[in-house]
C-alpha cells in the first residue's frame, strides 16, 4: 500500500477556493432558479385597436358558446369533469395574460391613429387588472424604433404609469445588443416617468434564425437573456416569421415542424434555471367555418397544446376566443394526469420507502414543481393532492421544490 502523500498547501487550497467562490457567485447571479408557479398558461394576442376592458368577458362568452356547441367533442377529448372545470374557468377568468399588439397584428397606421390607440391601450390595461398584461411594440430597428418608443411612452401615459404585471414585448430579436437597448429604454422611461427602478420588464420574441444561431456560432438569445439585467421575463417563439426565415413552405409552417422544435429546444436550454419563462407560439388555424372545419381546428389546437406541454413549454399564444377552450382543456387534462403519476412517487419519497421507482432529490423537485403548476392553473385543488398523496401539503411541496429537505 502506497504511503500517503503530503497534503496540499494552504496556498493551493486558497487558490482553488478563490476561483470557485467566483464561479459560485456567477452561477448564483446568472441561474437563480427562483420559484415561479405563476407562469400563465397562455398569452392572448389581440390588435390594440380592438381591445377594451370588456375583452376578457367577451372572449370568455364566445369560448363558452363554442364549448356549448361542441360539448360532445370536448367531452371526448377531456371528459365531463374536466370540461366542467374548464367551463368554470371560462366564466370566471378566461384570460391570464393579454398582450395588446402594435406590431404585425396592428400594422402600419397614421401616427395620430397609433398615438390615440396607445393612450387607449394604457387606459385599457389599467382597467383590466389582469395578473399580467402589456403591449407588443414595433421592433427596435432603425425604421421602427422611434414609433416603437413613442407607442410605449404613450401607453404608460394612458395607464398613469406601469400597471401591476405590465410587460412589453420586443419583437424580432437578431442581435444581443437589442436586449441591451431594451434595458436602456427601460431605465430612460423609468427616469422620465417617475417610475421605481426595475418597474419595467420585457419579453424577447424569437422570430429570426439569427436569434438562435448567431454569426459567431453562439446562441444569440442566451447572450441577450443574460444581457437583460434581470428585466427579461420571457422568451416567446414566433411561429411564422421564424419558419418563413428558414425557408419553410407556408403549408408546412407549424408549431410542430422540426425547425420550430429546434428553436424552442434552444430557448428552453438557454432559459433553464434563470427564472425566464419560455412560451410557445401560435397556430393560425382558427375554430371558424363550417362544423367540420371547427371540429378539425379544435382537435388540432388541443393536440398542439398537449404536445407543447409534454415538451416543457407551459405557455403559448392564443389568437381567438375558441383557442381558450382547447387551451384550458389541454392544460387541465395534462396536469391532472401529471398529478396521478406524481402523487404516489411523491408519497413514496416522503415515506422513504422507495418502491419500483427510486427517486432522487432532483426528481422530487420536479414532481413537486409539476403539482404546484397544476394547482396554480386550477387543474385540481389542494384536496385532490392530499387525497392522492396525504403527506404532500403545500408547504411540503414548496420545500421539495426548493430542496429544503433532507
Amino acid at each position: 500500500m502506497a504511503e500517503p502523500g503530503n497534503p496540499i498547501s494552504a496556498a493551493q487550497r486558497t487558490r482553488i477556493d478563490v476561483l470557485l467562490a467566483e464561479v459560485d457567485a456567477e452561477l448564483a447571479a446568472r441561474y437563480p432558479d427562483p420559484s415561479d408557479d405563476a407562469q400563465p398558461a397562455h398569452t392572448v394576442y389581440l390588435s390594440a385597436a380592438d381591445a377594451t376592458a370588456d375583452t376578457p368577458r367577451r372572449w370568455g362568452a364566445a369560448a363558452l358558446d363554442l364549448a356549448d356547441r361542441h360539448g360532445e367533442l370536448l367531452t371526448e377529448l377531456g371528459g365531463p369533469d374536466v370540461l366542467a372545470r374548464v367551463r368554470d374557468r371560462l366564466a370566471a377568468a378566461p384570460i391570464q395574460d393579454l398582450r395588446l399588439d402594435f406590431e404585425d397584428g396592428y400594422g402600419r397606421r397614421p401616427d395620430e391613429v397609433e398615438d390615440r390607440d396607445a393612450l387607449a391601450a394604457g387606459r385599457t390595461l389599467r382597467a383590466l387588472g389582469l395578473p399580467i398584461s402589456g403591449i407588443r411594440i414595433k421592433g427596435l430597428t432603425t425604421a421602427e424604433r422611434r414609433r416603437a418608443i413613442r407607442t410605449l411612452e404613450l401607453t404608460l401615459d394612458g395607464a398613469g404609469g406601469a400597471p401591476p404585471g405590465f410587460v412589453f414585448t420586443v419583437p424580432k430579436l437578431r442581435l444581443a445588443q437589442q436586449a441591451t437597448a431594451a434595458v436602456w429604454l427601460c431605465e430612460a422611461l423609468e427616469q422620465a416617468h417617475g417610475l421605481p427602478s426595475g418597474a419595467l420588464r420585457f419579453e424577447l420574441q424569437i422570430e429570426s434564425p439569427q436569434a438562435v444561431l448567431g454569426a459567431d456560432g453562439a446562441a444569440t438569445l442566451a447572450r441577450a437573456l443574460h444581457a437583460s439585467d434581470g428585466r427579461c421575463l420571457g422568451l416567446h417563439y414566433g411561429t411564422y416569421d421564424y419558419s418563413a426565415a428558414c425557408g419553410i413552405s407556408p403549408q408546412q409552417q407549424a408549431l410542430d415542424h422540426p425547425v420550430a422544435d429546434h428553436a424552442k429546444a434552444v430557448m428552453l436550454a438557454a432559459a433553464a434555471q434563470t427564472g425566464v419563462r419560455v412560451a410557445d407560439g401560435s397556430t393560425q388555424v382558427l375554430p371558424v367555418g363550417d362544423d367540420e372545419q371547427v371540429r378539425a381546428a379544435i382537435r388540432r389546437h388541443h393536440r398542439l397544446v398537449t404536445r407543447s406541454l409534454e415538451r416543457g413549454y407551459y405557455q403559448g399564444w392564443d389568437m381567438h376566443p375558441g383557442h381558450l377552450v382547447t387551451r384550458w382543456l389541454a392544460v387541465t387534462v395534462f396536469f391532472r394526469a401529471a398529478l396521478a403519476a406524481a402523487a404516489p412517487r411523491l408519497q413514496a419519497y416522503l415515506d422513504r420507502r422507495g418502491g419500483t421507482i427510486v427517486d432522487e432529490p432532483a426528481t422530487a423537485e420536479a414532481l413537486a414543481t409539476v403539482v404546484l403548476r397544476g394547482l396554480a392553473l386550477g387543474a385540481f385543488g389542494p384536496e385532490d393532492v392530499l387525497a392522492a398523496a396525504p403527506g404532500a401539503e403545500l408547504t411540503v411541496l414548496r420545500n421539495l421544490k426548493e430542496r429544503k429537505h433532507s
